[in-house]
């Protein structure tokens, strides 16, 4: 009813073995063990061998499923009941070939051995090995010339434990205590050397001497041999504990009280009468502590508390191969606590004298993602970096994870930071470039208005139309300010001040010049005999045409900021790893009608001065608007290309110098020559000089 040596799991099936019990735990837990040390040094690239019988296959199978949770299997291989040499030598390349340097074996002493002679033939020694219980303390194997081989041997070996009074008790035994115990006489024979017979004729038929006869009084105390060696009684650990469950289910039996009983009506056991049936009963429910401090009880399916050794094979200081126990599993220990081993006492066979490392592929580091292998285990695997804007923080992330909007990955890929906030302020270098150019584009405004105001009697500034020249003085400095609308952090106000101000300083200059020229072509056209069109054209005429085409574009500036008005807007899509503070334009018809005006405007003024060219010098101001507009025009189609092209704070800056570049091309173009007559040639700036021709 108790076993004590037989591991196969297939004998905790219940419906089949209904009175089962054992105390050797099942290979299920020894499954379990190993899987506990594959995970505890992090091997996720395992190789398996096993018997081809049920001890190997249900193992094989069990681990197979167990390995899926934690890692891959690299090979997973039967040893044959009859092995051809065609059969070990398939085998044994599939293990040299393989990547995977730990091996799980589920095999016998005797088996292994046929297998492990290949292994020395072929020296391959860089492999960690992990023995089942079936060889895991196999003395035919643990030898010095298999030690290259299966030195550091990891194994699970049945728990060995120190029975109390166990060494006095053989040292006690006598032949003559049981005559007919044929065992006892036999080696008590071989033991001392002698014979309990009568004629003393040996083995062999030759007549011994008196010496030599076994008298049954001789002494096993001062013998050091296996018999009264104790020290690893693993098997008999188990006959004891389950002599003792034994023992203990019929001492419940008997101390049953009538009435009750775990049977019919509440019956106890006729001891005199006892069934097996009845015993079963009880030893079910066996559960004591024994005399080594274990805990001794059977679970549903009959098999006892799973607990194991954890061996290694080393050599001792006289180079015998020493199976040591390093550790220990127990299953009913607190969860997490079950594996027990001495890092310090276990000895590893490696050049490095360090634990192995078997894995398909090294563990992907945070910052990139795992890639399975087309045709290849789960373990097998590509990293990947994460694209930028994705991260991945932990150890073998399978996806990388997208940042917000608002976040960009690291140069890790390891953790989201908070995009760089980027708009063209004051204190970068580019604002306070483009600040300066402004304010001395003011400057340079005012102080040639200040000129002309003060020289307004001369006739440089007569001849040029002085109220037009002021208007347009004022309007050229109104376009460099403007510039300054567009630097800083956007805000609502500044985004639509900085779209106003310009359509509407610009169409005042465009017009100006307009206007100018159209007086230029009209006061030659009034010098021919006969032609009074001035007189339709005067200074309240040109005033009245400059503030027509001013309205047309505040009544476009009106529509556009009532319907659809520009805001301020966190751009992170153009540049990903800033966020661009920036003016959206709200409308793009009302923005498109705003720059259609001007550039229709600046289309007309430069088609009239372009015809104007030819006249006389005294009056070839439109020689100089012509050559202004050409500029102004070159600027702003330049503009198109560059600020599509241009990113972030670059993208305002272009448009802030195509104001500049455009209005200080106006203002040298139309107002330079003038100036140098009024300051540097005075002697020029009389009616005689300029009614010369």
């Amino acid at each position: 009813m108790v076993s004590y040596f037989a591991t196969c799991l297939c004998l905790s099936n219940k419906k089949e073995y209904p009175s089962f019990f054992r105390t050797i735990p099942s290979d299920a837990f020894q499954v379990t063990a190993m899987m506990e040390i594959i995970k505890y040094f992090k091997w996720t690239w395992v190789g398996l061998i096993a018997s081809d019988n049920d001890y190997g296959q249900y193992a094989m199978r069990n681990f197979n499923e167990e390995m899926k949770a934690i890692g891959c299997l690299a090979f997973s291989e039967t040893i044959p009941k009859i092995m051809t040499k065609e059969n070990l030598l398939r085998i044994v390349s599939v293990i040299k070939e393989s990547t995977a340097k730990v091996i799980v074996a589920f095999s016998t002493g005797l088996e292994m051995s046929l297998f492990m002679k290949e292994m020395i033939h072929q020296n391959i020694t860089d492999r960690q090995w992990i023995a089942s219980e079936g060889w895991s303390t196999s003395t035919l194997l643990a030898a010095r010339d298999n030690f290259n081989i299966l030195g550091g041997t990891l194994g699970i070996a049945v728990h060995s434990g120190q029975m109390k009074g166990l060494t006095n008790f053989l040292l006690q035994v006598r032949p003559d205590l049981d005559p007919n115990n044929n065992l006892v006489m036999q080696f008590w024979e071989r033991m001392f050397a002698c014979k309990f017979v009568e004629s003393g004729v040996n083995d062999s038929g030759s007549i011994i001497s008196d010496s030599k006869k076994c008298t049954g009084l001789e002494s096993l105390e001062g013998t050091d041999t296996a018999y009264s060696d104790v020290s690893n009684s693993r098997i008999s650990y188990n006959i004891y504990k389950a002599v003792y469950s034994l023992a203990h289910a019929l001492h419940n039996l008997m101390a049953c009280e009538h009435g009750k009983g775990p049977f019919e009506n509440k019956s106890c056991a006729n001891i005199a009468n006892l069934q097996p049936w009845q015993l079963l009963q009880y030893l079910k429910n066996v559960d004591f502590i024994n005399q080594l401090g274990e805990r001794v009880a059977f679970d549903e399916n009959g098999d006892a508390l799973a607990i194991y050794d954890i061996v290694n094979w080393q050599l001792d200081k006289s180079g015998t191969v020493n199976i040591k126990t390093i550790g220990v599993f127990d299953k009913a220990a607190i969860f997490g606590k079950e594996l027990f081993l001495q890092e310090n006492s276990m000895f590893w066979k490696f050049d490095n004298g360090r634990c192995p490392q078997s894995i398909c592929s090294a563990s992907c580091l945070p910052g990139t993602r795992k890639a399975i292998r087309k045709g290849q285990p789960v373990c097998c695997f590509d990293c990947i970096p994460c694209a930028n804007g994705e991260i991945s923080m932990q150890n073998d992330s399978i996806e990388c994870v997208q940042c917000s909007d608002d976040y960009w990955s690291n140069l890790e890929k390891t953790w989201c930071v908070l995009k760089e906030v980027e708009f063209l302020s004051y204190e970068d270098s580019m604002g306070i470039a483009l600040t300066t150019l402004s304010l001395s584009g003011t400057c340079l405004s005012i102080c040639v208005l200040t000129i002309f105001i003060y020289y307004r009697n001369t006739p440089v500034v007569k001849a040029n139309n002085s109220e037009l020249s002021f208007l347009l003085l004022i309007s050229l400095t109104l376009c460099f300010v403007c510039a300054l609308c567009f630097i800083g952090k956007p805000s609502h106000v500044t985004c639509m001040l900085r779209h106003v101000m310009f359509g509407i300083s610009f169409v005042l200059c465009i017009s100006c010049i307009l206007v100018k020229t159209i007086v230029v072509i009209m006061a030659f056209k009034a010098t021919l005999p006969g032609n009074n069109i001035m007189k339709w054209f005067g200074a309240a005429q040109q005033r009245g045409t400059v503030f027509f085409f001013t309205f047309i574009q505040s009544l476009i500036c009106i529509i556009w900021l009532s319907t659809a008005p520009p805001f301020p807007v966190r751009n992170s899509k153009n540049i990903n790893t800033k966020i661009i503070l920036e003016c959206d334009i709200g409308s793009l018809t009302g923005f498109s009608c705003l720059l259609g005006y001007i550039g229709l405007l600046a289309c007309i003024c430069f088609l009239l001065a372009f015809l104007a060219r030819n006249l006389p010098d005294t009056f070839n101001e439109a020689r100089f608007i012509t050559f202004s507009m050409l500029i102004f025009c070159a600027v702003w189609i330049t503009f198109i290309p560059a600020y599509i092209s241009s990113p972030g704070k670059y993208t305002v800056a272009v448009e802030i110098f195509a104001i500049l570049a455009s209005s200080f091309g106006v203002l040298l173009s139309i107002f330079a020559p003038k100036c140098y007559i009024i300051l540097l040639k005075p002697e020029e700036n009389n009616k005689r000089a300029l009614m010369g021709r």
